[in-house]
């Protein structure tokens, strides 16, 4: 089957309203894509557009150098994964796993059996072939709703929000067993949609970050945590503190405070906004010292998080190790060097990359 998957100015709309805006995107051959918004961002429907469910208003859409947009769902090859799982109650996992070979007849009968047997495998399901899903755990029902889209040996596998029903324990587990998929099966390419920056930034090679049925921002998941390109990126990917300033020489103004930090492709004089993340925020002395009133303290196990107001702005900083940690209304020291924080564009939103190479 064709590997990879190319979006070529891709746009659906529904009754006229565009839900997704001529989307430019490429996931190369062998590459894990999450597609990261929120609700209504476009994701979803980026993802039927390739499984052949919604027909774009305009563009096309490619898998491999084959041009699918005409085609219907059961002759693109596709294995896919939804929320809910859609397992058949009544039918034997075996037999589950077995309906998509059956009902595309790819192979031959004779070969559907060790075409099964070799998915569950996979998937560590063997041992409850003939289960019926009621009997699973919903992470075991899941994770044969995965052997059934693997067991077509498809070139391109697509995730609808795989791990959302699932309870933060058996999340983290499925997360460890797709990645080592992923690892398993190199040649395909998997485009998972998910609102959960976490699962985007543990599983994914590049993420799209979409929003108002745009791509915002596309890079691997150290770029737009390290380096985003807009204000909605740097507050979607990861948490982040972000702050007026205004850019003078060799460094900006905030508050009325001198702030040492890189201006370069900005211009004097113009209005910014500084990025800097919690956990690269430090408490007592340091450089670009903010000082402020502690509004709030969360206690997170191996971190204290502080909202620490400063001149009117909550800023958040995660705290290792605090065996004496202020209280609430405790005037404090911030810091943070120069080095980790990035400047955007203020109010700017660029236009959307095309995120064509990785």
């Amino acid at each position: 089957m064709s590997s990879g998957i190319r979006f070529d100015s891709v746009t659906v709309a529904y009754d006229g309203n565009v839900v997704l805006d001529a989307l430019d995107l490429t996931v190369e051959p062998g590459e894990v894509m999450a597609l990261l918004g929120p609700s209504g961002s476009g994701k979803t429907t980026a993802l039927r557009a390739v499984a052949g469910f919604v027909r774009p208003a305009s563009g096309r859409v490619y898998l491999g150098e084959r041009d699918v947009t005409e085609l219907p769902p059961h002759r693109r090859g596709i294995g896919m994964v939804v929320q809910q799982y859609a397992l058949f109650p009544h039918m034997r996992v075996e037999d589950n796993v077995a309906f998509g070979l059956k009902a595309r007849k790819v192979v031959a009968k004779s070969e559907i059996r060790g075409r099964v047997a070799e998915a569950l495998e996979m998937t560590g399901m063997a041992a409850y072939s003939r289960r019926h899903p009621r009997e699973l755990s919903g992470g075991q029902q899941q994770r044969v709703a995965i052997a059934r889209a693997l067991a077509i040996r498809p070139g391109v596998l697509l995730l609808d929000e795989p791990l959302s029903a699932l309870d933060a324990r058996l999340r983290s587990g499925m997360l460890a067993e797709l990645a080592r998929l992923h690892r398993e099966l190199p040649e395909v390419s998997i485009l998972y949609v998910t609102h959960d920056q976490v699962e985007a930034l543990t599983l994914a090679d590049r993420i799209a970050v979409m929003d108002r049925a745009r791509l915002q921002d596309c890079g691997t998941p150290h770029q737009l945590y390290r380096a985003p390109r807009t204000e909605f990126t740097a507050s979607f990917v990861g948490n982040a503190n972000l702050l007026p300033v205004t850019v003078g020489e060799g460094g900006v103004s905030f508050g009325g405070r001198e702030v040492e930090v890189g201006t370069e492709g900005i211009a004097r004089g113009a209005q910014a906004t500084l990025c800097v993340r919690p956990h690269l925020i430090g408490l007592g002395d340091g450089p670009n010292q903010l000082a402020g009133t502690v509004d709030e303290i969360q206690w997170r196990g191996a971190t204290h998080r502080l909202y620490v107001d400063v001149d009117g702005h909550r800023l958040m900083a995660d705290l290792r190790e605090l065996k004496a940690p202020p209280a609430h209304g405790d005037a404090v020291t911030l810091h943070f060097a120069p080095e980790d924080a990035t400047l955007l564009p203020a109010g700017v939103t660029p236009e959307a990359p095309h995120g064509s190479h990785p």
